[in-house]
This record gives structure tokens, sequence and C-alpha cells, in this order.
């Protein structure tokens, strides 16, 4: 019986070990403690009960006293709670150091926290980066398209960087710079000649402030000329010209073509009445008889003038030289 008991109580003592080192980062412990780091058994255990893994705050706390940054457990662990990311911050943290940039622990996991990588914007600020436009098309006064591409250097500026514009508002800044200089000048060989022209304009507007960054230089790189949008902008002009005196000219037509309808519909309507006149004339002239306002003698004398007009027209007509006969061509003459 003392055997089964001791048997239960070593196995007991095993699980205890167990579930001990299980729960209980000894390791992590001991590596913090030979690498100067006072980092107690309750802090792990702590830990494990608000379901942190130790080792992702006890390893970079160990960079941090080895870097010989002044950061305590219990912000890390409040960092890392609110989501932040503290190996970055660490490592940020410690390449300002070295490159002698002013950077608080604080202000690091305001910036991480707030979306932008800080071990980057370390490493901008120390080595700036080239940010290339795409083609901005702008036209100048001559109604030449010219396509420019420039290069912004620029460096982060850590204090900007909470609130602060990105790269899209750069790039937007320096495109709208562009059109502003290439639109205000008189001939686009002016630009052609003096590309420079672009990038003092541009510096001189403070294209950088509200940004998370700071311009150094604006280089253009390249500028194509494009089309000629004045003389194809006179060519739509002056076909749409056309177009408006070629309907004015089409309406003026048809007006035309109308007033001849109804002058001829007028001229009919006159023939009409003079028919209609002619056909009442022999009743005019039997009631002038009956009613004795045109005698007799008066009629035949009229009969005689009329008659004598008819034969002078037959006579002018007989008179009247005959139109020549045109003969086919080739067709044999007649003898």
């Amino acid at each position: 019986m003392e055997f089964i008991s001791l048997a239960v109580l070593v196995v007991l003592i095993l699980i205890l070990l167990i579930v001990f080192f299980t729960f209980v980062p000894v390791g992590l412990w001991i590596s913090a403690r030979a690498s100067g780091v006072h980092v107690s058994i309750g802090a792990l255990i702590g830990m494990r009960i608000r379901r942190i893994t130790p080792s992702k705050l006890v390893y970079p706390l160990i960079k941090a006293t080895k870097a010989g940054l002044d950061v305590t457990l219990s912000k890390m662990e409040a960092h890392y709670l609110a989501g932040g990311n503290i190996d970055r911050v660490i490592n940020a943290l410690i390449a300002a150091q070295r490159a002698d940039i002013a950077l608080e622990f604080e202000q690091a996991c305001a910036i991480d926290l707030a979306g932008r990588d800080v071990l980057q914007a370390v490493q901008m600020s120390v080595n700036p980066r080239v940010i290339e436009t795409p083609a901005v098309a702008a036209i100048a006064k001559d109604g030449i398209e010219l396509r420019a591409k420039a290069r912004v250097t620029v460096r982060a500026n850590i204090d900007r960087l909470v609130g602060g514009a990105g790269e899209e508002t750069i790039i937007a800044r320096v495109g709208e710079g562009i059109v502003t200089t290439i639109g205000s000048s008189e001939a686009h060989t002016a630009v052609l000649e003096n590309p420079d022209k672009i990038s003092q304009t541009v510096l001189n507007k403070g294209l950088d402030a509200g940004t998370a960054f700071e311009i150094l230089s604006i280089d253009i790189a390249d500028v194509d000329v494009g089309r000629n949008v004045g003389a194809q902008l006179q060519m739509d002009q002056a076909e749409a010209d056309r177009r408006i005196a070629q309907a004015k000219a089409e309406e003026r037509r048809a007006m035309a073509v109308a007033q001849e309808q109804e002058m001829k519909a007028k001229v009919q309507e006159m023939r009409a009445l003079v028919v209609q006149s002619e056909a009442e004339v022999p009743h005019a002239m039997a009631e002038a008889l009956r009613s004795g306002k045109l005698g007799v003698m008066d009629y035949y004398r009229m009969q005689n003038t009329i008659a004598d007009t008819g034969m002078r027209e037959n006579i002018g007509k007989a008179a009247a030289p005959a139109e020549p006969v045109q003969e086919p061509h080739g067709a044999p003459r007649k003898k």
C-alpha cells in the first residue's frame, strides 16, 4: 500500500510539474534573467492569464534593454493589447536612436496605431525615397499639348506622420503644379527649353504642407509633345460653322421653294379668275345688247377689231424666219 501511495504521489508531482512548465515559460524567464532583464515569474503568469504570448513582449524587451532604451514592460503590454506591433516599434526606436532622430516610445506607438509603418518611416527619414509621378498632360497658351513626368525626392517627417497626407497627395499636388506651369506658358517651346521652370514653380508652392513628407527636390524626367489641341479646336469650330451655314442655306432654299410654290398657286388662282371672267363676257354682252347699253354696230366694230388683231398676229408669225432644223451628225443630206 505504501508503494502504491508513493507511486500516486510521484505521478501527481509529475503532472504538477508538467502543468507548471507548460503554463509558466521558465525557459523564457531564464533567457530574460541571463540578458539582464528583470521579469518576474508572476508577470509571466499574468501574461498567460491575460492571454498574451510572453515571448512577443519579452524578446522585444530584451532588444530594447540591450540597446539602452528606457521602456517598461507595462507600456509594451498596453501597446500590445491596443493592437500594436511592439516588435516593429522597438526596431524603429533602435533605428532612430542609431540615426540620432528624436523619437519617443509614445510617439512611435501613436504612429504604429495610426496604421503607418513606423520602422519604414524611420528608414525613409534616413534614406529619402524617390516618387515618380505618372505622365501629366497640359496645354500651353499656343494650343500645343505637353506631357511631363517628374521624380520627387521626399523624406519622411516624423512629427507629421500622424494626421499627415500620404504619397497620393504629393503626386496630386505635383501634377497640379505641372499643369499650372505649362498652362501659363505663352508657348510650349519655352517649357521645352527650360524644364526646370516647372520644378521651381512646384517647389515655390510649398506642396509638402500638411503632408507626412518633406520634399527635397523635384526633377522633370521627361517632357513629350502631344497633340495640337488649338488647331484641332479651330478645325472643329470651322466644321461647326460650315454646318451652321449649310443649315441656314438649306433653310433659305426651302423658303424660296415655298415662296415659288405659293406664287404658282397665286398664278393658277388668277388664271382661274381670268377664265371665269372670260366665261362671263358673253353673258355680259348679251345683257348689254338686251338692255341697249351696246348697239349692234358697236358689236360689229368690236368683232372687226378682234378679227383684224388675229390677222395681224398670223401675218407676224408667217413673216418670222423659221428656225433651221439640225440634222443628226453623220446623217446623209437630202438632195
